[in-house]
């Protein structure tokens, strides 16, 4: 990385600016500099408290234009299960030899889904998925009798979102800098609208605090959340 790259790319950034959801896309496009085609990634700070059990802000979303990542998915099933999980395009498909693998460190997938039957086989590996944040949940639709919709939604471009309990901050990548404008913009509003949706009935005052747009090396780029057209 040469300094004059990213002190350019700083450049193109007015501090304390609130750009237009369109203008922050375009400009992330316009800061990165890096030779690999870098992540997008949106950091929303909420007005709610993480350490109230009933502020919680945690979900999913599919992306209408995908991440740009293909995603591995591992499926925890049998059966037929595991043959629909096979057919729907799933990347592994098993149940206790799957956990057997990840206690000997194998982490060769991006994504889990399991049937309720199957769970015992994953609570086996919780340790190892929890703080990964791979851990099957119901509430994000990977724990699920429906495994064909949950695997074809992983590879369409679902993403899952989870309040961080430092900063009250949502962490989520949401395209690359290889996409068009307005396929940055439409996954922003995408997502931001899974947040406003997701939004706990206890939260009071402003709800989007802040959001910022930025690429993997370029600079955070701030959005006035009041020009995101919020989906119904």
């Amino acid at each position: 990385m040469k300094p004059g790259k990213r002190r350019k790319s700083l450049d193109l950034v007015q501090r304390g600016n609130r750009y237009t959801l369109e203008e922050a896309c375009g400009l992330v496009k316009e800061t990165a500099f890096a030779k690999f085609d870098e992540t997008v990634d949106l950091a929303v700070r909420l007005g709610v408290n993480p350490k109230h059990a009933d502020q919680q802000v945690r979900g999913a979303v599919v992306l209408p234009h995908g991440t740009g990542s293909s995603k591995k998915v591992l499926v925890f099933a049998k059966g037929d299960k595991a043959a629909e999980a096979t057919a729907a395009g799933a990347d592994f498909v098993g149940t206790d030899d799957m956990s057997a693998k990840i206690q000997e460190g194998w982490l060769g997938f991006d994504v889990v889904v399991a049937t309720p039957d199957c769970m015992g086989a994953v609570l086996k590996v919780a340790r190892v998925l929890g703080p990964r944040g791979l851990m099957p949940n119901p509430k994000v639709g990977t724990v699920t009798m429906d495994v064909t919709k949950a695997v074809s939604e992983a590879k369409a471009g679902k993403v899952t979102f989870k309040l961080e309990r430092k900063g009250a901050i949502i962490h989520v990548s949401v395209a690359k800098c290889s996409f068009d404008k307005k396929m940055i913009n439409d996954n922003v509003t995408a997502l931001v609208s899974a947040l406003v949706k997701a939004k706990p009935a206890s939260s009071k005052g402003t709800y989007l605090r802040s959001v910022t747009l930025s690429s993997t090396m370029g600079p955070g780029i701030r959005i006035d959340p009041n020009t995101i057209s919020i989906e119904a």
